[in-house]
């Protein structure tokens, strides 16, 4: 049985500065779907993974040296990247990856905003510092609705036909939970550090399993320079650059607060299809978004709590 890890104290309404690095995170997220669409006519999925997180630790490490930051090479040290590793990318990755060959991108997506759900339940189990909240609830609540109407109702047809698929898209959110949980003990560490200590354990884990299966899966070609150039991406902005924001957030606002990312991505990923590729927005986005919108709003407090107050006041002069 698992049992309650230390408490650090958790922040639980998020800066200004921290919504804009939520915002700067899901559009490196989301801008990843586009770059993992290039890559994988010429790359096979598990080469891609293990391209992104190794090439993301190697540039990370790089960083590291020039900013003269030491990184901890003994096993006692290394051990805790290597689980956060673990559970933040080679499992949920794997989960996600596998079950995307059996259903459908929407429904995986729509899935796999249980996200914040999941880890709302997971910091209310096993810790007294995140506990889940009334408006927590509601806006997990509105926030999961909101991606469900943006993705569309279409997208749940087929629910109930590959439920061992489907289960493996939310045990991904699962273990995206524990990895926030886990994540929390790296509070007093430099996000460059936890990022680069992360990618580096997953990097290790996926040699290994690409060693047990018997290769890569690069191909026997050099890859076409759009290939190249959007591994580059997916490797240096959507997972290296990403992730030391994921963990500055982390330590700033909390485990449960980060991953609200999770709503924010696909909001990314649409916009960025109408922005750039000139697609139309039709009124189930508009809704959806709305929807987020007010989940977020929900989540932070400051607007309820606002006019909570106020009505509070009013009542009082009557």
């Amino acid at each position: 049985m698992m049992t309650r890890p230390p408490e650090i104290p958790s922040a639980t309404q998020m800066s200004l500065a921290n919504w804009a690095m939520l915002i700067a995170l899901s559009i490196l997220w989301g801008g990843s779907f586009f770059f993992t669409k290039v890559a994988v006519a010429e790359i096979s999925p598990m080469a891609i993974v293990f391209l992104r997180v190794a090439l993301g630790a190697l540039a990370l490490h790089a960083v590291l040296r020039l900013k003269g930051i030491a990184f901890p090479l003994t096993i006692a040290g290394f051990a805790p990247f290597l689980v956060m590793g673990l559970i933040n990318n080679v499992v949920p990755f794997g989960l996600l990856t596998w079950g995307q060959t059996e259903i459908a991108s929407g429904l995986a997506a729509i899935l796999n905003a249980f996200t914040p759900i999941s880890t709302v339940i997971i910091l209310h189990l096993f810790t007294t510092s995140d506990r889940a909240t009334p408006l927590k609830v509601a806006g997990v609540v509105l926030g999961f609705t909101g991606v469900a109407v943006m993705i569309g109702v279409e997208a749940v047809a087929g629910v109930g036909d590959h439920v061992v698929a489907e289960l493996a898209c939310l045990g991904a959110t699962v273990s995206y939970g524990f990895a926030a949980l886990y994540g929390r003990r790296f509070r007093d560490t430099p996000a460059l550090v936890t990022a680069t200590g992360q990618l580096t354990g997953s990097s290790l884990i996926l040699v290994v399993m690409m060693l047990a299966t018997g290769g890569a899966g690069l191909g026997d070609n050099w890859p076409s320079t759009p290939v190249i150039t959007s591994m580059l991406a997916l490797a240096l902005l959507s997972t290296a650059l990403a992730y030391i924001l994921f963990f500055r957030i982390l330590a700033q606002a909390g485990p449960a607060n980060v991953m609200l990312v999770t709503f924010l991505v696909p909001v990314s990923a649409i916009l960025a299809g109408a922005l750039i590729l000139g697609e139309v927005l039709e009124p189930r986005h508009w809704a959806g978004m709305a929807l987020i919108a007010t989940a977020l709003v929900t989540i932070d407090g400051r607007i309820p709590r606002w006019l909570m107050r106020r009505r509070a006041a009013a009542r009082g002069r009557i």
